[in-house]
């Protein structure tokens, strides 16, 4: 799939007042898939310790099924694409609804390890569509003129997917009593943890029947009428709607579709090109932002927090991911694309660099020192919004405007896959490595925040301001 071609620079091509409020319900709705990709994401969080103690595992196996969620979400944003030309945008989000209601149930009651495993590889599936889905939609649907900031609805639905799963995990936490595995409503807490993503999955499927398929998707499969009456909804009725048609036709047969063979190339079998986009993913998951999301209350309780406070503190860090997603949706036409990864990277290294040297004291009593600890947990937060404001938003601008057209989603593809592919590395990784040495875990990721800024100055290129035709 891809984006509706923006030729044209008719006024009549934005959307009156009256159909703005329509379009903003349309773009609300499609980023439900985006909430549900942040709740998915991070819910994991709460029950990580209650899984350790259920099921009496230790730390590599507690990390895979953490981390095999990854993998539904690699295969699921690899299919998404053609099963939406296939069946439509509209059906490939009933379906990601079904999957993560049906995924949200079964890990609420598991039989055993394997099969939580196994629910949560079909909510990574469910994630990934909707990670494609969502934004490809939303852009096929926006007016040219709102197309940008309707976009921005899916980011920010993820952030606020993820702090609302902190503060509905801290709640329940409380309700039984400080203890993940404490009884409510006849299941243990961090069942019911689990168990509660039910409710936004049934409303993202109902809201997917309140809203128009992609006019894109029914001018491919020939409904023309069809479409023009969507387009008459989003773009308002002072429109040339068979001109309009004609247009978008003509850029469907204009585009070319890149395959991977298109990728290779250089000395290093890649395009440089490619590789630079694949560093742009690896380098953003490498700094270790995922443990935040994933282990946070974990990582607290490790060194003392009562879990209580730690999943408060899960929530406040949330908090901070919206507001540097904000900060970032603000800035990134304004400063630039690659200003704000450098200041970004820079941010990351003082929070992490502080964060390693916190973690090195040892405990007292079970707890960091005072000092160290308020350090960490200032630095945690120092971490989280450098990243929100640069890397978490930066790296998929760039990655959807710095290859040239005729490889566009073939490179796109390939750096996506590097992204969830070192997601997966650093979940995976991260308890086995906080049982070697945390601080230490944290001088790793302090590293490659630092390397990032070299290969930004060097290999990086800004786009801001640049036509896609320009990329070459």
């Amino acid at each position: 799939m891809s984006r509706t071609a923006q030729a044209g620079s008719s006024g009549a091509r934005t959307a009156h007042p009256d159909h703005l409020g329509h379009v903003i319900f349309i773009a609300a709705a499609a980023a439900m898939g985006g909430f549900l990709f942040g709740y998915d994401s991070s819910v994991i969080n709460g029950a990580v310790e209650a899984i350790r103690d259920r099921y009496d595992v230790g730390s590599a196996v507690l990390a895979q099924v953490i981390a095999i969620a990854l993998i539904g979400c690699a295969i699921g944003a690899a299919t998404a694409g053609r099963i939406a030309d296939r069946i439509g945008r509209i059906r490939c989000m009933q379906i990601a609804a079904v999957l993560f209601t049906v995924s949200a149930i079964g890990s609420a009651l598991p039989f055993a390890l394997w099969d939580l495993a196994m629910w949560r590889v079909i909510g990574g599936f469910a994630i990934g569509m909707a990670s494609v889905i969502g934004p490809a939609y939303i852009a096929e649907v926006s007016p040219p003129a709102y197309r940008g900031r309707l976009g921005s609805f899916q980011q920010a639905a993820i952030v606020i997917g993820i702090a609302v799963s902190q503060l509905v995990n801290w709640g329940l936490l409380n309700a039984a009593g400080g203890d993940q595995r404490g009884e409510l409503m006849g299941l243990e807490a961090w069942q019911i943890m689990l168990g509660v993503m039910v409710v936004p999955a049934v409303l993202y499927g109902l809201l997917s029947f309140a809203i128009p398929e992609s006019p894109r998707f029914l001018i491919s499969v020939g409904k023309h009428e069809r479409a023009k009456k969507i387009l008459e909804e989003v773009e308002g009725n002072d429109v040339d709607f068979d001109a309009r048609v004609a247009e978008i036709e003509q850029a469907m047969h204009r585009e070319e579709k890149s395959s991977f063979k298109d990728l290779l190339g250089g000395s290093f079998f890649f395009k440089p090109i490619v590789w630079i986009g694949i560093g742009l993913s690896v380098f953003q998951q490498f700094v270790g932002i995922n443990v935040a999301f994933y282990y946070s209350s974990t990582l607290w309780q490790s060194v003392g927090v009562d879990p209580t406070d730690s999943f408060f503190y899960s929530f406040t860090t949330s908090i901070i991911n919206i507001v540097g997603t904000v900060i970032a949706m603000i800035f990134v036409d304004r400063v630039g694309r690659r200003p704000l990864a450098l200041i970004g990277s820079v941010g990351m290294v003082i929070g992490l660099a502080l964060e390693a040297w916190a973690f090195s004291f040892d405990l007292v009593d079970g707890k960091l020192p005072a000092t160290q600890g308020w350090v960490a947990l200032i630095a945690a937060h120092v971490f989280v919004l450098f990243f929100a404001l640069s890397w978490g938003v930066v790296v998929w601008v760039f990655l959807g405007e710095m290859f040239p057209n005729r490889i566009r989603a073939a490179a796109l593809g390939v750096a996506a896959s590097a992204q969830w592919i070192a997601n997966w590395a650093i979940t995976a990784s991260f308890p086995s490595l906080a049982d070697w040495n945390l601080s230490g875990t944290y001088v790793i990721y302090t590293i490659f925040a630092a390397l990032s800024i070299p290969f930004v100055l060097k290999f990086v290129k800004e786009t801001k301001g640049k036509a896609l035709e320009e990329m070459g």
